[in-house]
């Protein structure tokens, strides 16, 4: 499953710095604008302390951890839904992604240039919110005439339901909020606004980027963040781009680990961001656990046990007979498959179970 986090923001507020220290990519991190011109792509492991205990235990030959694309994205600045600057590329390589990771620069530094000449993330967060909010609108409003329009005429009944989502989104806009807010009333209405590809309907994640000395409480930049986003149904994520720079350079864990303690943090920001862009996009995680490979796989929350096995392979959705599940706690328990299924701790599921996060699961099929 190719999942993609965008990591978007105005120039010179931590975007490659951040995206150097997650990924083995190679971004240019420099003071001016546009540093960035083709976006960089980095596939990065989702870390999980659940797989590194089940191959304590199985001691496989291959190991395979989940993972999420991140893509670096160049700096946006006034304008770009009209094509300034790197405008209509940035809004492409957005609209590609399935969420949306914003850097907010929180921090000050006189060596640091800023694009708008001082330091407010409120108003950064505003400007590139109304960029997309245009481009969302002209693509609403363009939609919506074509909706309207066979509705009437042909009498579609399908295009009447998507101008009437389209009417509340094209509200939403005219409101300057982003069409996250705007609530699809039934699973039919999710599926059209999938659909229409829209940039302020992604998921997002602020990530405020703060100096050394705020990476564990945040400072007042945040806390006005917090404040302008609370209505958003959006996260927000404090880091330090700079720290983060510091503990990738770092050759050993133990060394990293020291160095977080005394930060006070219990772990790294990068792992909380790259936790954070996992759950963000509506991800669980389930297992297949043996001699020849631990490997963690990607879902939807809510994906039954057919839909998970065509993760796998598409075989085995076509032909899912069930579904043998084991609960990850009872196999950390018990040590083996063989142990927990003597224990009789093993389920026997059919097409509709739900998978449930940490599930260690054995698919039987015939095609």
């Amino acid at each position: 499953m190719a999942l993609k986090c965008g990591i978007v923001g105005l120039p010179n507020v931590g975007k490659s710095t951040l995206f150097n220290c997650v990924s083995s990519g190679k971004a240019q991190s420099a003071n001016f604008p546009f540093c960035t011109i083709e976006p960089n792509l980095g596939s990065i492991s989702v870390p999980d302390r659940r797989l590194d205990e089940l191959v304590k235990i199985c001691n496989p030959r291959s190991i395979v951890p989940a993972t999420v694309d991140i893509v670096d994205i160049a700096g946006l600045v006034r304008g770009a839904s009209r094509g300034e600057g790197l405008g209509n590329q940035f809004l492409a390589n957005i609209r590609e992604c399935d969420a949306i990771l914003h850097v907010l620069r929180c921090f000050d530094d006189d060596n640091v240039v800023h694009v708008d000449g001082r330091v407010d993330p409120v108003r950064d967060k505003e400007v590139v919110d109304l960029e997309l909010q245009i481009k969302d609108l002209e693509t609403v409003e363009a939609r919506l005439a074509k909706a309207e329009k066979a509705g009437k005429t042909g009498g579609d009944k399908e295009a009447r339901k998507l101008a009437e989502l389209l009417v509340r989104y094209k509200a939403a806009l005219e409101q300057g909020l982003p069409c996250r807010t705007v609530e699809p009333v039934n699973e039919e209405e999710a599926a059209m606004a999938k659909d229409l590809y829209l940039l302020t309907n992604k998921p997002v994640m602020y990530v405020c980027n703060v100096d050394d000395a705020s990476a564990v409480s945040g400072n007042a930049y945040v806390d006005a963040v917090r404040e302008a986003v609370k209505d958003e149904h959006a996260e927000i994520l404090i880091i330090s781009a700079r720290t983060e720079a510091d503990i990738a350079e770092m050759e050993s864990f133990e060394d990293r680990q020291m160095f977080l303690e005394e930060m006070g943090l219990s772990e790294s920001g990068v792992v909380r961001l790259i936790q954070g862009a996992y759950h963000l996009l509506g991800l669980q995680t389930f297992f297949t656990a043996g001699a020849d490979e631990c490997r963690a796989w990607t879902i939807r929350k809510g994906d039954k046990a057919p839909k998970a096995a065509g993760v796998i392979h598409s075989d085995f959705e076509k032909g899912f007979i069930r579904a043998e599940v084991i609960k990850y706690d009872d196999f950390i328990h018990y040590k083996s498959e063989s142990a927990v299924r003597a224990a009789g701790k093993m389920g026997v599921e059919g097409k509709e179970y739900v998978v449930q996060d940490g599930d260690i699961m054995h698919f039987l099929f015939n095609v």
